[in-house]
Parts: structure tokens; sequence; C-alpha cells
């Protein structure tokens, strides 16, 4: 999505990522056991997520991180050495081959770096949402023999969604959808986990006629959710969903903190810290897969579940702490 939106930022991204990579490989060859860590932005999750899979490795192991063209961004305490930051960190595989180091991607643009450039070291893409990968799926690169890959998305599965609403709104099954035609993938995995559901789904093909898709689907429909596509990524757009929903006393669910902030009723997330934690599992596997795996594909888990309590009053519902709808959700794996 975001190569389609910005073709010439996005290939001059690429020609730096190849740039950094052939100078950490001069400067100082092929590391020991250790992780790689590549970042192309500064956004606040994505260096959160750094930081604390930074601090949640095992003493002794090899930790760089790559800044796609630009310098690292600064993650050690204030007073201490960045050189000596990166050798105390923690390695990802402590019970790996000491020659089998892995690299992972954080973000998009990262990851298309990533699996571009030449190598047979495990590779985990992190931080992607569905669409991320579904436009990283039609690259030949991506299913390189020679490599193992991991991709970990950034959202929970429809199926922990599911959950969470069915244990919110349980006497409820009309669930009301809009898409884009991009969403497909994402509509047909919750189809799959929509058993028992009345699932309403409706496709707008621009943003103009949303509100019109709006007004056929609201009368349809006990709640809303928006999904994580090109409407859950519009501010103006996810909005209009939130606004028809309030209009007509329906829930609004999401995959967000954000659409929880913004006037949805809840949401199963995951925060940076889960998915560096995952992440770190993620390799261990990718690096211990068999030839001929294939691409190892993980939703975001565990999910943590997030409940704006004033929409909830308005709503006239009374329904359990988060802590409680994070443990019925998790509790179906």
């Amino acid at each position: 999505m975001f190569a389609n939106r910005f073709p010439a930022l996005f290939q001059g991204l690429l020609t730096l990522a190849g740039m950094a990579f052939a100078a950490l490989l001069l400067a100082g060859g092929a590391h020991a056991a250790g992780l790689t860590v590549l970042v192309a932005d500064e956004l606040a999750a994505h260096t959160e997520f750094v930081r604390l899979l930074r601090e949640s490795q095992e003493a002794g192991s090899r930790f760089d991180l790559v800044r796609l063209g630009g310098p690292a961004p600064e993650l050690a305490s204030a007073g201490e050495d960045r050189v000596t930051a990166g050798v105390r960190t923690r390695g990802m595989r402590p019970s790996a081959p000491a020659d089998m180091p892995v690299t992972m991607a954080v973000g998009p643009v990262a990851a298309r770096a990533a699996i571009e450039r030449p190598g047979q070291d495990p590779l985990v893409l992190a931080m992607l949402s569905r669409l991320d990968y579904e436009s990283l799926k039609t690259s030949p690169a991506l299913r390189r023999a020679d490599r193992h890959v991991g991709v970990l998305l950034r959202e929970p599965s429809m199926a922990d969604q599911l959950t969470l609403i069915d244990a919110v709104l349980p006497q409820k099954r009309r669930l009301g959808v809009v898409a884009t035609a991009e969403s497909e993938p994402i509509v047909r995995e919750l189809q799959r986990a929509a058993q028992g559901w009345d699932l309403q789904v409706e496709y707008a093909p621009d943003a103009k006629s949303l509100a019109s898709v709006l007004r056929l689907l609201v009368p349809r429909s006990d709640a809303l959710m928006v999904l994580p596509d090109l409407i859950g990524d519009s501010q103006a757009a996810t909005l209009s969903v939130l606004r028809a929903g309030a209009g007509a006393g329906l829930p609004v669910f999401g995959t967000s903190d954000g659409l929880v902030r913004s006037g949805g009723l809840a949401a199963a997330v995951s925060t940076p810290g889960q998915l560096a934690l995952q992440a770190r599992a993620l390799g261990q596997k990718v690096a211990a897969a068999p030839a001929g795996t294939g691409v190892l594909v993980e939703a975001a888990t565990p999910a943590t579940v997030r409940v704006n309590t004033t929409v909830a009053r308005g709503l006239g519902l009374r329904i359990p702490e988060e802590r409680e709808l994070t443990e019925r959700v998790t509790a179906t794996r």
C-alpha cells in the first residue's frame, strides 16, 4: 500500500536499504550469534517494539540495529555508551548455532528491503498489517527455497475479535462490516471465523460512497466492525463509521487502541511488548524450521482487550472489565 502511493520514495528507501546492508557487512562481516534488527521509520510503536525486543534478549548475544537511510535511533539509557549497549544486549536464540543469526525487519518498508537482499539468514518480518503481508506475497523473493521466513502480523486474528464481541454482546449476532476491494483477504478470514454469526458485509468502492453504504448496513446490524484495512487506516473513514454507529445506538468494534480512544466500544489489540516477545519466539521457530517449510505466518497473540467505558455507559451496556475480557479472548486458544 505504501509502495503504490509513493513509488519514487519507496524505491529510494530500497536503494538506501541496500547501501546500509553493504556498509554493515563491509564493516564487520557476518556477526556471531545474535539479532540484526532493521528499521526504516520512527513510528512510536516500532521504536517501542525495538526497545522491548532489545531488553528481552539473553545476555551475551549480539544485537545490531540498522537504520535504513540514516543513523539508528538512540535506544540506550541515558549516559550509556551505544557500543557497550549493543554488546551487552541479549540474544534472540541462545540455543541456536553460533553461525545462524536472525534478521528481523520492523514495518513494511524494512520488510520489503529485507526480502529483496541476498542472504540465507533466518528472517522475521514483524509489525505488518494483513494488507502489508498480502502486498509482499506477490514478491518472488519471499518464496525463496534457500531462506526461512516468518511473518508476524500486528493485529490479533478475526477469531479473537469475534470472541470479544460475543463476550460483550452475547445475544447479538448481526455484525456489520464495511470493506474495500483490498480488504478481501481479511473478509475471507472473518467469514471463516464467523460460524453462527449473521455477517453483513458491504463494499465501498471509494470514500464518497461510504455514507450510502453505511445507510444500507446500519439497519441490518447489531454492531459494526472496522477492519484493519484502508478504512481502518483512515481517520476520516473511521470517524464516519463511528458517527453512523453512534447515531443508531450501535457499538463499534475494531482492532486498534486508536479506534477505542476515538469512540469505539472495544478492540482486541496486541501491545508492542507482546509483539516483541512473540517475534522473539517466531525467530526461534523460523531458525529451527526444516527445509521446505515455507513462510510461517502468525497473527498477534496474546491479545489485550481495550474498552471505552464512557461509550459503554452511553449505550447502556454493563460489560466485564478489560482483564476478564482479555482472559476470555485468550482462553479459546
